[in-house]
This record gives C-alpha cells, sequence and structure tokens, in this order.
C-alpha cells in the first residue's frame, strides 16, 4: 500500500495544481475544472519569482491539535514552505493545541467575518451544518475504502470542486489542500468488542449529522460536547465513547481514560485546510502561488508520514495496555447505518458513483 500512496502522491501534486485561484462554479462530475489554473515556473524550495516586492503578511493559523501531532507537524511543514517560497513576505502564525477555540467555534469565527483566524485545518465535514454537500459525502460512513482511494479522490475533479464549495456558496472562505489523519475508529472507557456493546452508550460526535445520524444508527447516543472537554469527559463519565483516528487519539492521551478502541474505520479523517477570502485578498499574485506550492508540498508531506505515524502510534498504544478490537466484517456496520448512508447520499448518485470507480 505504501508504493501505491507514493504513487498517489505525484498524481496529487499534478491534481493540486490546477486548483484555481478564483473559485469556480461546481459542475457535474463529468465536467472539468480548469479555468484559471496557476502555473509553477519556480524550482523547488526557490521563491517565486517577483514574490519579494509583495507587502508583509502575518496569516493565523489554527490547528486544534498539538504541536508534535500528525497534523501540527503538517501545519509546520506548510508554514516552511510558504515562507521560503514567499521569500519571507508572508508569515505563518500557528497557534496549537486548541489555543483558538475548538473547531466550531474556528469556523464562527472565520465564516462570521470576524478576522482573527485567517487559516485553519479543519475536518472536512464540519462544513456540513454550513451548507455544503459535495464535502458531506467525504463523511459518509463507509464510503471511503483506504487511503489510496483517499488521495485519489483529492486528485480528482470533484476533489478540486469540494475545496472551491464554501466560495461558491459566499461562506466567505475557500479551500487550499487536503490532507488526511487516518481513518476514524470508536474507542471507550470501558471494554467494547461488537457493534452490540455499543448499544446505549453515550458518544462525543460533532454537531455534523452525518455523524450524529451514524452514532444512533449504531444504537449509541450521540452527545456534543467540545473537543477541548473530551479528556475529562471521558474521565468522568460524562460521555462514555467517542471517534477519533488514532494519531489524535494517542495525541490527546484519550488512551488514558479510554484505553479500548475498536476498528471500525467508519470515515477517513479527511481535511482541508482553509483561508479566509479576506485573507486571500490581501495576497499578492505571486503570494497566492506561493500558498498553492507550500500546499502541494504539505499534503505529499501528510501522505507520507499519515500511515508510517499511525503504525508506529499503534504499536506505542499496544505497549501502553490500549485494547484494539479488528472488526472482520463491516457488513453489519453497514447495514445498520443504511439510514443515514440513504439520507446523506440522497440526489448525489451521480457524485458517489464517481467516488466508487476511483476505488478502482
Amino acid at each position: 500500500m505504501e508504493k501505491k500512496t507514493r504513487k498517489l502522491v505525484a498524481v496529487i501534486l499534478v491534481g493540486l495544481m490546477i486548483l484555481s485561484l478564483a473559485a469556480c462554479g461546481l459542475k457535474s462530475p463529468d465536467q472539468t475544472n480548469k479555468e484559471n489554473q496557476p502555473t509553477n515556473n519556480s524550482n523547488e524550495g526557490a521563491a517565486i519569482e517577483g514574490v519579494a516586492d509583495s507587502e508583509h503578511v502575518t496569516l493565523v493559523y489554527a490547528e486544534v491539535n498539538p504541536q508534535d501531532s500528525l497534523m501540527g507537524k503538517t501545519a509546520a511543514e506548510f508554514k516552511k514552505k510558504v515562507e521560503e517560497l514567499s521569500a519571507g513576505t508572508i508569515t505563518v502564525d500557528v497557534q496549537y493545541g486548541g489555543v483558538l477555540g475548538a473547531e466550531g467555534d474556528v469556523l464562527d469565527t472565520m465564516i462570521g467575518g470576524i478576522d482573527t483566524i485567517d487559516m485553519a485545518r479543519i475536518s472536512v465535514f464540519s462544513l456540513n451544518p454550513y451548507g455544503t454537500k459535495l464535502s458531506s459525502l467525504l463523511s459518509v460512513p463507509y464510503m471511503i475504502d483506504n487511503r489510496d482511494h483517499f488521495w485519489a479522490i483529492a486528485a480528482s475533479d470533484y476533489g478540486q470542486q469540494v475545496l472551491n464549495e464554501p466560495v461558491e456558496l459566499g461562506l466567505g472562505v475557500r479551500g487550499l489542500f487536503f490532507v488526511e489523519e487516518g481513518f476514524r475508529h470508536l474507542f471507550f472507557n470501558a471494554e467494547v468488542k461488537s457493534i452490540d456493546d455499543i448499544k446505549g452508550k453515550k458518544i462525543r460526535v460533532s454537531t455534523d449529522p452525518i455523524m450524529m445520524g451514524m452514532i444512533s444508527n449504531l444504537g449509541g447516543s450521540p452527545t456534543s460536547i467540545s473537543f477541548n472537554e473530551l479528556y475529562s469527559s471521558l474521565s468522568t463519565g460524562v460521555v462514555e465513547g467517542a471517534e477519533q483516528p488514532i494519531a489524535n487519539y494517542q495525541s490527546n492521551a484519550f488512551n488514558e481514560v479510554a484505553p479500548y478502541m475498536i476498528l471500525d474505520g467508519h470515515t477517513m479523517g479527511a481535511c482541508e485546510v482553509i483561508i479566509t477570502e479576506t485573507a486571500w485578498n490581501k495576497l499578492s499574485e505571486p503570494q497566492k502561488q506561493a500558498v498553492m506550492e507550500a500546499g502541494q508540498a504539505a499534503s505529499e508531506f501528510n501522505a507520507n508520514l499519515s500511515e508510517a505515524n499511525e503504525n508506529d502510534c499503534i504499536a506505542e498504544l499496544e505497549a501502553e495496555g490500549v485494547t484494539f478490537v479488528d472488526v472482520p466484517d463491516l457488513q453489519p456496520w453497514r447495514d445498520a447505518c443504511a439510514d443515514t448512508i440513504k439520507k446523506a447520499t440522497d440526489g448525489m448518485e451521480d457524485y458517489v458513483k464517481l467516488i466508487q470507480e476511483l476505488a478502482k
């Protein structure tokens, strides 16, 4: 899988290069997205031609995870590349560990037009409550088969439309590039061996209706609390479980209070880095190109690191006493979530077909 992933990364870099610097309209799956393609005339690692004449801009970047986490390292790579490619005319001020608020708070700030946060790494499905539809398909339970499938989606025309969708909806933000945290799994503060053991348990999820519907379909009780309160809530029994990618589970020390994880892989931890339209419009054209090229580098960095990082996390967590439960047959889980899957994909059948074909 690692060899396939490395090949896909090369495809991704080509795919991401065609992301329009000005958002284009949503199109049907058989249409391509070729308007306003940025060009890359720079050497790798060299500053973009003409960028040194740009005025200095500082971009405040919100990341809810710690600096030493997968997403923290990805943010640091993006910062390094932007500052190199912009010849220091852009400074990225990464605020790690949720100091600027939980993901929902960050989005409310950015979409609400409060210009204190310029950029953020968010879960794709976090935009669902704001009216996005294309991105919602990436959070449908059991829609994505594996990492290769995800990166094929990211490199496709559909992936570019997902990034452009917030602009088309007038949300005041735009997607720049994709990253991933690995598949999301359920974990609990008491032993869970099968789908039957989930029934009646209070499980923390975001306010995304797809995630809440999935937990309800599995027999759990979806509970919305702030991510920053999750550790204490698991410790005190306010909630009995939650769901996160393995890397985030470890970096936030949830294993200390919830050492049982069932590997259902219900969704890929698909994420995107967004920027406000206000911040984007402050950038000169060479600075915009620097941001886009840095995003390509950050995607490649993330893709190469994520799987290896996850394998290391599993080994370390097992040594610390975490119990992982494999799920040999996902069909009962898919069947249980049929209602949520149907509601989430209604009217989007053409896109679902496209996503499924990208798995081949």
